[in-house]
């Protein structure tokens, strides 16, 4: 059970919580401090609840102080408002909520069907205190709706990661993102030898051609981000990368920017001398990429940038890279990315892995001789993975670093994956795999246990409340509240010197502060 609560932390504190990193230079995780604001929020709403049932349940009446009715407005105001945001900045990532509940669903269910069963014990008091036949019938009405609906839901429920024994296919193999970027500065000889020596099974990278013909590696537009651009060539900080000569860009520190920002949190596992060769990187060249990609039997899928208007290798910068492969590295370690030419280059050199970056028909892939789909994990489907993979047409899920996400590409059956984590090497199993005999046992031992707990707690108010009706005798009073059969003065029955929301109550100056309950 660690590991569903490990991938429900991972599942808010990594997709929920990130801002874009090409934006910023690190992964912050912005939104957690709206999830320990709501969780706060929550919580206080929570113990207001807790405490408003044990007074209606004992027939007292409720009064709120202003304080607390202003907490609930601001409570809603900011579950709305956060809603809003997460809705119109994660907009893209919605069908990763989606996806995680393929994972965690079948436990959630059994976490679902837990809570209704803690909550049938108010319900049921509630219940046998209530004077209107139909304010009874609506409740148990709502109640055994929602109870039934949950019992039932694991006949609607898809997971790819429950399955039948002996049929879940090979481990994805890992592709470093860019190298190692937990490990080492982002696109430097040193992220993709950290990558190799984690034992990937190949690396990503991003190709730019430089002003006199060189291509090197370089994820973004411009330099500013990973390098000390603005220090060395303070007027060209927002220069397209591009329109830099190879010797302008070589007196770039590709290093520092990864020490002093530590995007992932990780500089503090490296050792002096790591820190000291990271502080130091330089900008690599493609040359270079691929000649450790060589000696170490590596794949590399790499996009390449077109160069802007005006370059003057605009027009032949696809031959250029052409050339370069073929006395460095075996074409058919390389996936290529690039879409422009892709008929011309095949034939120049059938060996390359075509590679595209987006779904088509069967039919148009193998026209364009498609060996590989590199797709965003959002469109995971282990259908349309089989589909694939049934006419030999590999998918490559990208940026996968989540355990949970992990194990849902390899349930789905997709060949590989690009990550920043190093540690998926280390996942044997997917997380949560379970066949489908072993999970029915799991669901209807919860349902059953549920039901049988369920009717047990309505046997016990209903003994209760009919022993209350026995004794209570002519002491029946205030006919009016709400439960009224069974309304009990507070001062009389004791409840008044611990009634947290009463007058003299000793709680009250825990709580009064401002959280006073008593008008």
């Amino acid at each position: 059970m660690g590991n569903i609560w490990e991938v429900i932390w991972i599942e808010f504190i990594c997709l929920h919580c990130r801002f874009k990193f090409e934006t910023l230079g690190f992964w912050f995780p912005w939104s957690l401090v709206l999830l320990v604001v709501a969780a706060a929020l929550f919580t206080y709403i929570s113990l207001l609840l807790v405490l408003a049932v044990c007074l209606l349940s004992e027939g007292q009446r409720l009064y709120l102080h202003w304080s607390h009715k202003m907490g609930i407005v601001v409570t809603m105001a900011f579950s709305v408002s956060a809603t809003a945001v997460l809705s119109e900045v994660w907009s893209k990532e919605w069908k990763t909520l989606l996806l995680s509940l393929q994972v965690t669903a079948p436990f959630l269910q059994v976490g679902g069907v837990l809570l209704m069963t803690l909550l049938s014990w108010p319900i049921a008091l509630h219940f046998f205190r209530m004077n209107k036949r139909v304010h009874q019938v609506c409740l148990l009405g709502v109640y055994m709706s929602a109870l039934f609906s949950l019992y039932l839901v694991p006949l609607a429920m898809y997971s790819p990661c429950i399955r039948e024994a002996g049929t879940l296919g090979p481990k994805p193999t890992l592709l470093g993102h860019r190298g190692a970027p937990m490990l080492a500065p982002e696109n430097t000889l040193m992220s993709f030898e950290s990558a190799v020596e984690a034992g990937v099974d190949g690396f990503e990278t991003d190709v730019t051609i430089s002003a006199d013909g060189v291509p090197f590696v370089m994820h973004d537009l411009t330099l500013q981000r990973t390098t000390n651009v603005e220090e060395v060539f303070p007027n060209r900080t927002h220069t397209p990368a591009a329109l830099f000569t190879w010797s302008d860009v070589q007196q770039l520190n590709a290093g520092a920017w990864f020490l002093s920002w530590d995007p992932f949190g990780t500089v503090f596992s490296l050792s002096p001398e790591q820190r000291e060769l990271a502080a130091n990187q330089m900008v690599p060249s493609l040359d270079e990429v691929l000649d450790v990609a060589n000696r170490a039997g590596r794949t590399v899928l790499f996009d390449l940038r077109q160069p802007p208007p005006g370059h003057p290798y605009r027009d032949n910068y696809l031959n250029i890279t052409l050339d370069l492969i073929h006395t460095r590295i075996n074409s058919s370690q390389v996936l290529w990315l690039p879409s422009d030419q892709r008929w011309e280059i095949q034939q120049v050199d059938p060996e390359l892995q075509q590679t595209a970056g987006q779904t088509a028909s069967i039919q148009e892939l193998q026209d364009n001789h498609i060996t590989t789909l590199n797709l965003h994990y959002s469109t995971m489907s282990l259908q349309h993975v089989s589909k694939y993979r049934s006419v030999n047409i590999s998918v490559n899920l990208y940026v996968v670093n989540q355990p949970w996400l992990y194990s849902l590409a390899w349930c789905s059956g997709a060949s590989s994956v690009t990550t920043n984590n190093m540690l998926l090497r280390d996942i044997h199993t997917p997380l949560l795999l379970v066949t489908p005999e072993q999970y029915s046992v799991i669901w209807i031992l919860t349902d059953l246990v549920s039901a049988v707990l369920i009717v047990c707690v309505f046997i016990f108010h209903w003994w209760r409340e009919r022993g209350l009706q026995f004794w209570s005798g002519s002491r029946q009073t205030h006919e009016t509240g709400p439960y009224s059969k069974f309304r009990t003065d507070p001062v009389e029955s004791g409840w008044g010197r611990w009634n947290p929301f009463h007058s003299e109550s000793p709680t009250r100056a825990l709580i009064s502060l401002p959280l006073d309950l008593n008008p």
